[in-house]
């Protein structure tokens, strides 16, 4: 090749290089954020409330309609903060929204009415860590955000190891996330989920003892700002001894269909969102999650049997109406299995547990439906109903003297739980603000469990074997 044709490719290429370079430059990728602002504590609209996105430039803000929406388009993708604010209210900074290409930021906010009124009012932007969600809630209580849930180093997006980090809480062991707050068993946490109890949303629940889990059920991909309590809680979680994790679902995006998946250590994610019909209000949501260790070991890529194995969906949806209110179906569910494969060359056998072979399945789902009515300015109506349920089997079997493989202990455990949970939420005043309201709920459980006596292969027998109900 002479030196005239390697110049001639040269240039090509280079020339090719920069006007590629030019292209993509010129794209400027940008991003919609659009949402709804309400009275926290009564769900009322708030026509003509401010939300501007800090750090552009020029400056990006829009007022929100008479429904209480907004949007702004063509913002430039980043981490921003979003101040929300209004006459009379609180001002609400959001801290480090991510604004990606592939999805619209979908950002409901709920501002506080201002207890104090005086001349002049100098507003700064800040971020109030320690006001929660829920009104009713005065003092050791937190709101936490999806974002946190996702940037916490070593919270994996899960809520249970994020809150580790607060004041009067600790873990009990760095392989679950099994939380412990003021000295309380990590068992007396309790998981409500759109304002309704359900079982320990954990895969693995329960397999240390003392109560957590592996990893959350929740998906960041469906999870809105929710709150974490540690005492002091409020009369709506009387069931609560040790702390309350009040998990919220936002709604789907109902103006535009939109599909996600992510690869990570822990699980393979399909999530999707959207109308039903476009032009519609109503829309859907939901995440699909597979483990990709239990992949990778289906595959043959991993040596090791006792690979734990998980799957889980989440799904929230949404059905607003002119006049009867919003009505609104979720639900969550996990599959988990783990297993201890049998090791019949005795040789092998290092310690008196390598005897034992078992089969671990644990499978838990809630779903619920729930509507929600303004039934003035000042007042609004919320009611709900729920099934939840677990089911807890262990098979497990030992090599007694002889080598042959003897039953060890087996236990079956399903439990549920339906319910009805009801409340009216009146507004007085700025500073007076009353919720009563109805939870009922009732206890359903079965129970067989068999199992050896030290071990002795003849001493199997049943130990219990029950079921019934409890209001």
């Amino acid at each position: 090749m002479n030196l005239i044709t390697k110049s001639f490719i040269f240039l090509t290429l280079y020339t090719f290089s920069v006007f590629s370079f030019s292209i993509v430059n010129a794209q400027n990728l940008t991003q919609v954020l659009k949402g709804n602002i309400v009275d926290i504590e009564t769900q009322t609209t708030l026509p003509g409330a401010t939300v501007v996105i800090l750090g552009t430039n020029p400056m990006l803000g829009v007022a929100s309609d008479m429904d209480g929406n907004y949007r702004i388009n063509s913002v430039p993708l980043g981490r921003y903060n979003i101040q929300i604010d209004f006459i009379g209210y609180e001002p609400v900074v959001i801290p480090e929204m991510l604004f990606t290409s592939s999805k619209e930021v979908v950002l409901n906010v709920g501002l506080k009415q201002s207890i104090t009124s005086i001349e002049e009012v100098v507003v700064k932007a800040h971020s109030r860590k320690d006001r929660p969600v829920n009104s009713m809630a005065s003092i050791s209580a937190k709101s936490f955000t999806v974002e946190e849930t996702r940037r916490y180093a070593g919270g994996m997006d899960d809520p249970a190891r994020m809150a580790s980090a607060f004041a009067g809480v600790t873990v009990g062991s760095m392989q679950d996330n099994a939380i412990i707050i003021r000295g309380n068993s990590p068992k007396g946490v309790s998981w409500r989920l759109e304002g309704v109890e359900i079982p320990n949303p954990n895969h693995f629940a329960g397999g240390n003892v003392a109560g957590g889990g592996f990893i959350t059920i929740f998906s960041s991909q469906l999870l809105t700002n929710s709150d974490f309590f540690t005492g002091a809680f409020p009369a709506e979680y009387g069931n609560a001894l040790a702390g309350v994790f009040d998990m919220k679902l936002r709604s789907g995006n109902n103006e535009k269909r939109e599909s996600t998946i992510q690869l990570g250590v822990l699980g393979i994610d399909f999530a999707s969102e959207g109308p039903f019909v476009k032009g519609g209000k109503s829309s859907y949501l939901f995440n699909y999650r597979y483990s990709t260790f239990g992949l990778l070991s289906k595959m043959g890529i991993l040596p090791s049997a006792q690979v734990p194995r998980f799957q889980d969906l989440s799904f929230k949806l949404n059905f607003p109406t002119k006049k009867a209110g919003a009505f609104s179906v979720w639900g969550i569910g996990a599959i988990d299995f783990n297993q201890e494969p049998v090791k019949r060359d005795s040789s092998k056998w290092t310690t008196n547990w390598d005897r034992n072979s078992y089969d671990w399945d644990l499978d838990m789902g809630a779903a619920g439906a729930t509507h929600k009515i303004i039934l003035g300015k000042q007042t609004y109506l919320n009611t709900s109903i729920s099934a939840s349920g677990t089911v807890f089997k262990i098979d497990m079997k030992r090599f007694d003297d002889s080598l042959t493989l003897r039953p060890n202990q087996s236990l079956a455990d399903k439990s549920g739980r339906v319910g009805l949970n009801t409340f009216i939420n009146h507004k007085f005043t700025a500073r007076h603000t009353i919720r009563t309201g109805l939870n009922y709920s009732k206890i359903l459980y079965n129970i067989d469990l068999s199992s050896t006596i030290n071990e002795d292969p003849e001493t199997f027998q049943n130990f219990v074997k029950q079921n019934g109900s409890s209001d």
